[in-house]
């Protein structure tokens, strides 16, 4: 199955990343991405624009747990 990828230098600003995740993460990811029928890249790009629309006044998904209060803190939003 091909997958779908941007034509070339349609990207403004590329860079290339690379960060250390659990194999079975990165495995699954790819999975992901060939059942979307995109490369990785794509499927990635595509979920952040996603969580765009889900941010709370965090700043955070929903579903982040919020950090632990110290003593005395209050609860100020995200700038």
């Amino acid at each position: 199955m091909t997958v779908e990828r941007l034509p070339r230098n349609t990207r403004l600003n590329p860079k290339r990343v690379s960060w250390l995740i659990e194999e079975s993460k990165k495995q699954r990811f790819e999975q992901l991405a060939e059942h979307a029928g995109v490369s990785a890249a794509v499927f990635l790009e595509r979920v952040i624009d996603h969580l765009e629309d889900e941010l709370t006044d965090r700043g955070l998904p929903e579903w982040w747990p919020a950090p632990e209060k110290k003593d005395g803190e209050l609860d100020m939003p995200s700038p």
